[in-house]
């Protein structure tokens, strides 16, 4: 794999960093050690343009080519923050914050691009700018969508903006990626049922709120059975159900949550429709009340053809053509990057973090054998992107 030699000398370097990050694991928007180590390495890079507090406690830094002809701007962005998950990795630099844990690989996102960064200021072989985006809180918090509404885009004129992330299951190095649609919305529900309470011996002098959310759980799954196109794609979970507090008592109240995830705008409007429908008409078949709260949080992720087209390339020449998926069946999984790509073309891509345990996993750890591979291929975007 053709990795750039000079990224490779600084490899072990950089694996202390991603080693030390995953120690520290912090959630969200409180990221302000990592931010503090992000600008620690960047100024020791010898990067003079960086910028605290974006998006709350988002970073970024600007690299100057060595020519600004062409006055375009290439965005790449990492993501900072962990999961609140008890880690069993075992391994020697595990985190040592109880409760919390890089089980994304954001560690290994964020030194990635500070390894690009670091070879990105030493040569300077690009024609125009780069704007380095650390970001906050992309396990639910919306990180990227407040960068955004905090000027981010305009602020540093970014024409373009780039997104990379690891993928277990994928030999490591390989690329997949696709135009288009390449990860689901990411939406909320919040469903609350009211019946009517009454001894558990006597059911005919209430309205029991169980077997209203139980016909309510069962008819939401005819929106993907029924309601929706075969060839399209949406997963309604309901996840989390709550009523009642002993045995024999039929509940009053209940709660149910999940969420809705689709790769078409349309097909999450007419979700968010049949739900409220399917909802309010079941339990009132019961003589019930229920209640829906429907949060939209994550857009679906859509790339542009243009940027994907510089992606392909530059992961061919770096992984192999055998290498790169171009054409990658979609993941239902969601990414706030999604914020950043409704504001300026650009691509999201995946990169195989080899045989590892699963995203989210507890067992978790980035492959330090993906950082100059990821290094590099930031560094072929932005030549590509950016040719002197």
């Amino acid at each position: 794999m053709p990795i750039i030699n000079r990224i490779a000398d600084f490899h072990d370097e950089l694996t202390q960093v991603r080693r030390d990050l995953h120690q520290q694991p912090e959630l969200q928007f409180d990221v302000h050690e990592t931010a503090k180590r992000v600008v620690k390495e960047l100024t020791a890079y010898g990067i003079t343009d960086i910028t605290t507090g974006i998006g709350r406690t988002g970073v970024v830094a600007v690299i100057e080519g060595k020519s600004n002809i062409s006055g375009k701007t290439v965005g790449l962005r990492a993501d900072m923050d962990a999961l609140p998950l008890v880690e069993t990795s075992g391994k020697p630099y595990a985190s040592k914050v109880e409760g919390k844990m890089h089980a994304c690989g954001h560690d290994g996102h964020t030194t990635m691009l500070l390894a690009a960064a670091k070879y990105l200021q030493e040569t300077r072989n690009f024609d125009g700018r780069v704007a380095l985006i650390f970001q906050p809180a992309e396990e639910g918090g919306g990180g990227a969508r407040e960068m955004v509404a905090d000027g981010l885009m305009d602020r540093w004129s970014i024409d373009e903006v780039y997104g990379m992330h690891n993928w277990p299951g994928v030999p490591l190095g390989a690329f997949c990626m696709k135009d288009g649609p390449i990860m689901a919305s990411a939406d909320r529900i919040m469903i609350n049922v009211e019946g009517k309470g009454c001894h558990a011996a006597k059911p005919h002098e209430g309205i029991d709120t169980v077997v209203v959310m139980a016909a309510i759980i069962q008819a939401v799954q005819t929106i993907a059975s029924r309601n929706t196109n075969p060839q399209s794609s949406i997963v309604v979970s309901l996840c989390h159900i709550h009523a009642g507090f002993t045995d024999n008592v039929v509940p009053q109240t209940g709660f149910i949550e999940g969420t809705v995830r689709t790769l078409d705008p349309a097909v999450r409007d007419m979700a968010e429709q049949r739900l409220q429908e399917i909802v309010e008409g079941t339990a009132a078949l019961y003589g019930a009340k229920a209640t829906l709260a429907y949060q939209r949080d994550y857009p679906v992720t859509v790339n542009h053809g243009a940027p994907v087209a510089v992606a392909e390339k530059v992961a061919k020449e770096l992984a192999g053509e055998d290498q790169v998926d171009a054409t990658m069946t979609p993941s239902m999984g969601s990414e706030d990057f999604s914020f950043m790509l409704q504001e300026r073309p650009g691509a999201f891509v995946f990169v195989g973090n080899g045989d590892s345990a699963s995203l989210h996993h507890p067992d978790y750890d980035f492959n330090d054998d993906l950082i100059p591979v990821g290094a590099s291929y930031w560094v072929k975007i932005v030549e590509a992107a950016l040719p002197a």
